[in-house]
């Protein structure tokens, strides 16, 4: 970012020349909007997000709302750069409030240079550097409803901003035209009146420069999104679900997605009957998926011990929110992976993989799928608030690279040559042999007891002891389709950093910052969390004096899944813990290093 700069302006009649600021050119920018639920704050988030991304430049929304239709506080921030980013800028250089809670709660992140552009139609303040203009009221007369003032405030930030007027437009347009011609007409005018009041006021028009980037082949996508994505592609056919945040949009968009292939979307009555539709889409051979978050997770536990010793293949993606019980439904956190590792009681196998990016939500989840069907064991794919509902530029979703690989199913010639057909056949890779229900001449039983080969119900002793390891043993069998860690940095630095997750962003960015104060790290972006990957963090942690493991508990969940499994390396380890609902920024990192060093 540069700092504001000045030319001179002679001007007929006096002496000499005066000053008039030019434009602060903001190659980094943060907008806060801030208000009641209801106030339209996501709107006027999404519109500045495609603006941005018009312009060419990387972009990072995130939002903090409360779990109701409207009233309580809400506000969202959209960061927009010329460098790829994936976390929330440290400082706002604008604040955009609808009330003055808004402005209460946002001047504490309001950068130095920061400006505060409110709705004055019910309060009025006297900080610097703030206009008010009567949004509600100059909206609410000419088009009957005060909600328009949200898009008004887009048009007078248009203005303060030194938009583009076409593009400017250009967005609305884009952004309303699907919903008919007035709710477009209507909204063409909000934006008029809101430029219209910011040109007549002295001081707004182009007090900031937006600089334009390079990053135009890119999607603005989210987590959510990029997983139901991933699901179809993936050639997921059934998904069942019952609405939770931060989880309710993968099923909303797989609404859209899925019937136009032939697949089928049902919103169960409860998570226990969602789990339990799609044990049985599975054994019917379906690729399936449901998604929920901690308080649905609880609920499917028992359902996902006995798809595991059941050996039905499911995928559970789970979007991790802030708990326990209903805890906050709309505020992020990463404390689910304790119960994960030890889902339910008893022992079974089950995979635990972490995306860090939408385009490792897209790919991961076709990966979830491939191993699911393939080892016949439940995947439980690990996402959090941030990474689900968060949009982010992202590199477009390479189909070509898609894999899907299908397990092989018995030929009906094989079928016709067999004298009896084991459900659950011991073999060399533990893998039975699978004929989907309804193939001529086979008939099995399934269930969730202990059972011998054929499914039937056993208590057998010498049994046990060899499924329990046909079923264990697949963890490690397993362990080289899983996916493989990341690692970011300098090879050779002797400070490490080890995370999941959205807290991926955060940490590539704090590691920028470090690198140019002269302090080299490396970053462990852990891909596979259970079976912990005990081999790549032993090669890792090998190469430091000390790792920092970023989470969002207060327990330090991964740190102490790290200490069970490495206790050799437990003296290298420190945890940098959040769990106050909202995202890491790179200062609070950054100040846990240093303080530790």
């Amino acid at each position: 970012m540069t700092t504001p700069a000045t030319h001179t302006t002679p001007i007929s009649g006096e002496a000499g020349p005066v000053e008039s600021p030019r434009p602060l050119e903001l190659s980094d920018l943060s907008v806060m909007i801030g208000g009641q639920g209801g106030d339209g704050t996501l709107t006027v988030s999404d519109l500045l997000g495609r603006y941005f991304r018009k312009c060419g430049l990387y972009v990072y929304t995130s939002r903090n709302v409360l779990s109701r239709i409207r009233g309580g506080h809400a506000d969202a921030s959209v960061r927009a750069s010329r460098d790829p980013i994936s976390a929330v800028k440290p400082q706002v250089d604008v604040l955009v409030a609808f009330d003055n809670e808004a402005i209460e709660m946002g001047r504490v992140e309001l950068a130095s240079h920061g400006f505060i552009l409110y709705d004055s139609t019910g309060f009025h303040t006297d900080l610097p550097n703030s206009v008010g203009f009567p949004f509600a009221t100059l909206v609410g007369g000419p088009l009957g409803q005060p909600i328009f003032k949200n898009t008004a405030a887009y048009g007078a930030l248009s203005v303060l901003l030194g938009f583009d007027p076409a593009k400017t437009r250009g967005v609305i347009e884009d952004r309303f035209k699907r919903r008919g011609g007035e709710a477009l007409e209507k909204n063409l005018k909000a934006l008029e009146i809101g430029r219209k009041a910011a040109l007549e006021s002295p001081g707004v028009a182009n007090r900031y420069a937006v600089l334009e980037g390079d990053a135009h082949d890119l999607v603005l996508t989210s987590g959510n999104q990029a997983v139901a994505l991933g699901f179809v592609v993936g050639g997921g056919r059934f998904f069942a679900g019952y609405p939770i945040t931060p989880a309710t949009e993968v099923m909303e968009y797989l609404q859209r997605y899925l019937p136009p292939l032939g697949g089928v979307v049902r919103q169960a009555e409860d998570e226990l009957a969602a789990v339990n539709m799609i044990i049985g889409a599975a054994y019917s051979g379906a690729r399936v998926m449901t998604s929920t978050s901690g308080p649905g997770l609880s609920l499917m536990t028992e359902g996902i011990g006995q798809a595991g010793t059941a050996e039905i293949p499911i995928v559970v993606a789970d979007c991790q929110r802030v708990g326990p019980s209903t805890g906050q439904p709309t505020r992020h956190e990463q404390s689910d992976l304790s119960h994960l590792a030890n889902l339910g009681h008893g022992e079974y196998p089950r995979f635990v993989i972490a995306p860090g990016t939408p385009e490792d939500c897209f790919s991961m989840t076709v990966d979830a799928l491939n191993l699911a069907e393939k080892w016949r064991v439940p995947v439980i794919l690990l996402l959090d608030q941030a990474l689900c509902q968060n949009t982010t530029t992202a590199a477009r979703f390479d189909l070509t690279g898609v894999q899907v690989q299908r397990a092989s199913r018995l030929r009906p010639e094989e079928v016709s040559a067999m004298t009896e057909y084991k459900a659950y056949r011991f073999t060399d890779d533990g893998i039975s042999p699978y004929a989907p229900p309804g193939t001529p001449g086979v008939w099995a039983e399934i269930t969730g007891n202990e059972h011998d080969e054929w499914g039937h119900v056993s208590v057998n002793m010498a049994n046990r002891v060899r499924m329990m390891k046909k079923r264990m043993e697949k963890m490690v069998r397993a362990l080289p389709d899983l996916p493989p860690a990341r690692l970011f940095g300098d090879p050779s630095a002797r400070v490490g950093l080890i995370g999941y997750g959205s807290t991926s962003g955060p940490i590539r960015e704090t590691q920028t910052i470090l690198a140019a104060r002269g302090l080299p790290t490396r970053y462990f972006q852990a891909r596979t969390l259970y079976p912990v990957p005990v081999a790549e963090l032993d090669a890792f942690l090998k190469g430091v004096d000390v790792a920092y493991v970023v989470e969002h508990n207060y327990t330090g969940q991964f740190a102490r899944l790290v200490r069970e499994h490495l206790p050799w390396h437990h003296e290298k380890l420190r945890s940098i813990l959040k769990y106050d609902g909202a995202s890491f920024r790179t200062p609070q990192i950054i100040a846990e290093i240093k303080e530790a060093a």
